[in-house]
């Protein structure tokens, strides 16, 4: 029973294989299980491929059942055309296509399988990726932000040093006032008199400036704060809300570049792996020499070809004899008295006819 199948797989004419040795059978069983297994690791692959894509096990399942049914059917298309001939150089040219078709099977259903048995090692790389793309993302967004929060502790800067500023002269007007007091700046007279009186007036209005200034410049102030700590806000959300685009940066595509980043020589041995089982019913009966199988088959074929040509070459006879016959008839009757006399006799009285009722057709239009 298994036997049949795999001879179904190998797209072999089962009836022929009956009359054959079980050693041919045989080889055509291992070649129908290689075309098989293939099948059952290309559904693999697209299953585990689109399971990345679509992250539903009953969709990638289904999608990686009608993949395998699709190699299957390839690579059994692929043996079942290819013939023994009695010349390599024409099997191998035959084949030659089929091999091409056979080297982009082999990268297809290789590359899902590479990434899931360096599953480990690309999370790693896509892991290293996302941290760059983080800190990218990030600066990319503060490039928004810093320019205008910037401007902002700018304009703090400013309103601070201008109430450094008006303290500063506010204590200059004191230390010149308690001088004239004390008598050692000034006037030079120890006491309070007029001059010290108006000196005092200037502080003290300075110093009524200065207590305006810092109440209007801290309201100013805690409003540009409260600007900076909104914007610092709006941040923070923007690089929030874009992290949940890099956490899922582990797609198809970025798996198989990430790939691209591991050392190329494990890769290339899988596909050699895949390639050397998906070529290897080509190579198989490229290399191998006429069997049985081969010869019946040919023998089958060489029948109908024979019986196909014998019968177009009748039909061509037969058509031919045929328009010579009737080329000589019809010569014949054209010598003929008699069909003549009958000919004519029968044109008169047509026209006689004619004559008759395009007279009467006259006669009633009068």
């Amino acid at each position: 029973m298994i036997q049949r199948f795999f001879i179904l797989c190998s797209g072999a004419d089962a009836s022929i294989l009956e009359t054959c040795s079980p050693g041919e059978r045989n080889k055509y069983a291992g070649i129908g299980a290689t075309v098989f297994f293939t099948a059952v690791m290309a559904f693999l692959a697209a299953g585990y491929a689109l399971y990345t894509v679509f992250d539903n096990v009953y969709t990638a399942l289904g999608f990686g059942l009608i993949w395998g049914l699709l190699i299957f059917n390839l690579d059994r298309f692929i043996v079942s055309t290819i013939k023994k001939r009695n010349s390599f150089r024409s099997e191998f040219l035959q084949a030659t296509p089929r091999i091409l078709l056979a080297v982009i099977i082999a990268v297809v259903i290789s590359k899902p399988l590479e990434m899931k048995i360096f599953e480990k090692e690309i999370d790693r790389v896509l892991l290293e990726q996302k941290n760059e793309f983080t800190l990218a993302n990030k600066n990319q967004i503060a490039q928004q932000y810093t320019p205008v929060v910037e401007d902002l502790e700018q304009d703090i800067a400013n309103l601070k040093a201008e109430v450094a500023t008006k303290e500063a002269e506010t204590n200059a007007l004191y230390d010149i006032y308690i001088s004239e007091a004390e008598g050692t700046a000034g006037t030079m007279l120890l006491g309070k008199g007029p001059v010290y009186k108006e000196k005092r007036e200037k502080h003290d209005a300075a110093l009524l400036e200065l207590r305006e200034l810092k109440a209007d410049n801290a309201e100013r102030i805690a409003a540009i704060e409260s600007q900076i700590q909104q914007l610092n806000t709006d941040y923070e959300t923007a690089v929030t809300d874009s992290q949940p685009i890099i956490d899922g940066f582990d797609g198809l595509m970025a798996r198989i570049s990430a790939l691209g980043e591991l050392p190329w020589f494990p890769s290339f041995f899988i596909f050699l792996l895949f390639l050397a089982i998906e070529t290897a019913p080509i190579v198989v009966k490229l290399l191998a020499p006429k069997g049985p199988y081969d010869f019946k088959l040919e023998e089958e074929e060489s029948t109908v070809e024979a019986w196909v040509t014998q019968k177009v070459e009748q039909r061509q006879h037969i058509m031919a004899t045929d328009a010579a016959l009737n080329e000589k008839i019809y010569g014949e009757i054209r010598e003929e008295e008699r069909v003549y006399a009958h000919k004519k006799q029968k044109a008169e009285e047509l026209l006689r006819l004619q004559a008759d009722a395009f007279h009467e057709l006259q006669v009633k239009s009068l």
